[in-house]
């Protein structure tokens, strides 16, 4: 029988010589014909076949993605700007499980200059393709009311909804409202205001709705002069309180840059699956628009990916048509006919800064909030009823300990040992250990030997034993650690289960088939948060320990040979003494020409 993994390489290889070695799209579908992921590339064939030809380096996601694909197409475009285009259209319209999610699902509100007669202009929420100009949408509804108010107060618009054609209003069919006799209607209704006046009044609105306040303020000026000209004293007083108001309002916006052409200024924090984009619209100096793009990355893209993945997503939905680009990083990928600049100096490195500090911002209180989230768990054991229905336990699991070793080309073999209580990290009750009995490269032993010492301290000092122990790496590690239990007289005392490295399978001892949990069940997620917990907790300890390896040797104190050099010969050798019997060939090509003759004569006094 195929395993899963041989499964998926006999499906590459009937579709392999149909791939094209062009640049385009492909889709991944499943067996129902969901589209579970799509991808762009240079070239297809190569790109397709580094998901299927090994799971080297692969997240536990794209594993999965991998298990469950069935079918697969791809479109071949001219270029891989055609193909970023297509990419992002597809990603929009089917929302892929495994592409990058927008977790931004708010509503935001738009200005709309209708498209009629005498255009009217009004807050919506609702984007439709019908010839209006759409400006937004804007994160701040209260600015933007402020916006519209500021609009109702300084430039005369219809309000109403009458249908002005030129015939309707040449009939007499309407009369003048409340609206003429405050003064916030000129009267296009009766005649009393041309269409070209109007529009003037709409291309006032336009540059104010873009930031550019001058011009409007330039016309208000020169109206309060024809005013006070005629003697219109009271009119002119009018036109001066709004010129007021306008700079009263341009003074809340701070000028950020002196160049007055429009740019837009990008931003990134990202960590594991979650990452924040934020984006500064820049018109004429000054910021007019701010906003905050949650993204949830459920697969390994990279920090520059998601970045592409966002400007082009601002820019379609922002209809942003700025000609200069504000980015912190080199991109590869780049909209056409667009200055992409990275700054270093200047107003532009201050408005990135700015843009940053609200990118970190974001992702820290997301983190804040993931904290909370974490501490408040314990007081709901839903979480851990469901693990203990799910893995068949006698008891709740409240509380939890996860073993893994930790090993680089055999050297420095340590093991770690963390402590969940209802389903919260213990940071007490963690536990790193030398591995003291094994020589070489044995996971097993030193499996065994780490629980061994760990539950021997347990009834030492009459601890409480926890509910369930999970032993990281599948059966091999499992059958060891039950061993030391065994020994020690507890392996009915406690459950314990192993957990295979690529799969998250959970074993049971004696079992011959696993326990798959759902992926997106709180149960799994548990279980994936002890894991990465006690990963963390052992690379930590295994990176401390070489490196103090790598000092405690009879490598000190040889002149041009450093602590990094001292460390990779330790990791490539495995000893003083093998280095010793090494080649002078074998040493230059590990570590150079010159260290190596450095390293042969030190060692040959």
């Amino acid at each position: 029988m195929l395993s899963e993994h041989s499964m998926e390489k006999e499906l590459f290889k009937k579709i392999q010589t149909s791939l094209p070695q062009e640049p385009g799209i492909y889709q991944y579908f499943d067996e129902n014909g969901r589209l579970l992921y799509v991808g762009k590339a240079k070239n297809i064939r190569k790109r397709v076949s580094s998901y299927f030809l090994s799971n080297h380096g692969h997240t536990l996601k794209t594993i999965e993605l991998v298990q469950k694909i069935k079918d697969i197409q791809f479109t071949i475009v001219n270029s891989e700007h055609d193909a970023f285009i297509l990419e992002n259209e597809l990603i929009k319209n089917y929302q892929p499980k495994y592409n990058i999610n927008l977790k931004d699902d708010k509503t935001y509100p738009y200005i709309v200059v209708k498209k009629e007669n005498f255009p009217r202009v009004f807050l919506t929420r609702r984007k439709i393709n019908d010839g209006s100009t759409y400006i937004g949408p804007f994160t701040n509804v209260l600015a933007v009311r402020e916006l519209i108010d500021h609009i109702k107060h300084t430039i005369p618009l219809r309000t109403c909804t009458l249908p002005l054609t030129p015939k309707n209003i040449a009939e007499g069919k309407f009369k003048v409202c409340l609206e003429y006799h405050l003064g916030n209607c000129l009267g296009p209704c009766q005649g009393y205001q041309t269409l070209e006046a109007y529009n003037a009044s709409i291309e006032q609105v336009q540059h104010l709705l873009k930031g550019n306040i001058k011009p409007v303020i330039a016309n208000l000026k020169e109206k309060m002069l024809e005013a006070s000209n005629a003697m219109a004293f009271e009119k002119a007083a009018l036109t001066k309180k709004k010129i007021d108001e306008l700079e009263h309002y341009q003074t809340k916006s701070v000028v950020y840059t002196k160049q007055q052409h429009a740019m837009d200024v990008f931003s990134i924090a990202h960590e594991a699956d979650q990452a924040y984009v934020s984006y500064l619209m820049v018109e004429n100096g000054r910021i007019i628009q701010t906003h905050m793009l949650p993204l949830s990355v459920p697969l390994e893209e990279s920090v520059e990916t998601i970045l592409i993945f966002a400007i082009h997503y601002f820019r379609s939905h922002l209809n942003s048509r700025a000609k200069e680009i504000i980015v912190p990083f080199e991109l590869s990928e780049k909209v056409f006919d667009v200055k992409y600049t990275i700054p270093q100096v200047g107003d532009k490195e201050q408005l990135l800064a700015l843009s940053q500090k609200n990118a970190n911002y974001a992702l820290r209180e997301w983190k804040h909030k993931q904290a909370l989230v974490s501490v408040e768990k314990p007081l709901d054991n839903e979480v851990l009823e469901e693990m203990k229905l799910a893995l068949h336990l006698s008891k709740t699991p409240n509380h939890i300990e996860c073993f893994d070793n930790s090993n680089f080309q055999g050297a420095y073999p340590v093991s770690a040992m963390v402590c969940f209580k209802n389903g919260a990290p213990s940071k007490s009750d963690y536990r790193k250990f030398n591995i003291k009995t094994v020589v070489g490269i044995n996971d097993f032993a030193s499996m065994k030997e780490s629980v061994g010492r760990r539950y021997k301290s347990v009834i030492e000092k009459n601890l409480p034993l926890p509910e369930l122990i999970i032993i990281d790496g599948g059966k091999g590690q499992l059958n060891a650690a039950l061993e030391a239990l065994t020994e020690l007289g507890i392996q009915d005392k406690v459950t314990t289960v192993g957990l295979a490295k690529n799969l998250e399978e959970l074993f049971f001892p004696g079992d011959s088939k696993s326990i798959i949990l759902d992926w997106h069940s709180e149960a799994h997620k548990l279980i994936r948060n002890i894991r990465d917990e006690v990963h963390r907790f052992g690379i930590q300890f295994h990176r401390s320990k070489r490196s103090k390896g790598a000092l405690e040797t009879g490598l000190d104190h040889i002149v041009g040979i450093g602590p990094k050099t001292k460390e990779l010969l330790l990791l490539h050798f495995k000893s003083v003494s093998k280095i010793k019997e090494a080649s002078e060939t074998s040493l230059t090509q590990l570590i150079g020409n010159k260290k190596a003759a450095l390293l042969k004569a030190a060692l040959e006094k």
